[in-house]
């Protein structure tokens, strides 16, 4: 049952560049504020906002600003924007494929930022479908091995989410990614809360259902390049791609 995701490896090791550098707060503070609009201001009933709040917190957001951002969403506080998502489908070196997630106020301002960043990166933009169609949506929840002073193995997570409707579980190094169906992303969350294990994530992503081998380092860095550029827009919340990077080359890139 355990696999390694290369791109899940390479997205976490970033997640956690990026909290340090606090550039995950708008994101995590505008996934809040849109759960809260469509779900509701109360965590207990909107397990959306429930773990994009617990997301929040684990990145140490402080809690005035996720109170701020519920309020909003929910109503119960002026300032709030209309957000909608979009998703535009990328071709980057060496044929990897890109679906870049946009949570924005502004839908030509998010296009035009997109494709602008894509095509000086050396991608191109591709036609609605050819893209989304190698990717499934599948519930996606990580936990970190290292636990108050305890190590959390594959074989308590499965026996913990296996009856939940956990599928998979790849190994990311300092911590498990935990795959299920789209709809039992909730269940397995809460599987874990009741065997005493804590997570880090849960939300649903785009997982590809084939990857794309990158072994050049060089068109490696390019693929790496093209996804920080466009991750690094205000309206981009998600980059999911199919690049299969073997672990020295992302030896050599990090070096």
């Amino acid at each position: 049952m355990s696999g390694h995701s290369k791109w899940a490896t390479t997205k976490h090791k970033k997640a956690v560049i990026d909290a340090k550098r606090g550039k995950l707060f708008a994101k995590l503070i505008k996934n809040i504020e849109i759960a809260a609009k469509m779900g509701g201001p109360d965590p207990s009933g909107n397990p959306t906002l429930f773990d994009a709040i617990q997301k929040a917190k684990k990145q140490s957001v402080p809690n005035k600003n996720i109170d701020s951002a519920v309020k909003r969403g929910g109503g119960l506080e002026g300032g709030g924007v209309d957000y909608e998502t979009i998703m535009y489908e990328v071709y980057g070196p060496q044929g990897v494929a890109l679906l870049v997630e946009c949570l924005t106020d502004n839908r030509n301002r998010a296009a035009m930022e997109v494709r602008t960043a894509v095509t000086r990166n050396g991608g191109t933009m591709a036609d609605p479908g050819s893209v989304s169609r190698l990717f499934t949506r599948k519930g996606v929840v990580v936990v970190a091995k290292a636990q108050d002073g305890k190590e959390v193995s594959e074989d308590d997570l499965l026996e913990a989410t296996l009856d939940a409707g956990a599928e998979e579980v790849n190994d990311l190094g300092e911590a498990f990614e935990v795959q299920t169906e789209a709809t039992d992303v909730v269940a397995v969350r809460t599987a874990l809360q009741e065997a005493g294990i804590d997570y880090d994530s849960a939300e649903v992503q785009f997982v590809a259902s084939m990857d794309i081998p990158v072994t050049d380092p060089a068109a490696a860095g390019k693929v790496f390049k093209l996804v920080d550029v466009v991750d690094d827009l205000d309206d981009v919340q998600n980059v999911f791609s199919n690049a299969d990077i073997p672990d020295e080359v992302l030896d050599q890139i990090e070096d």
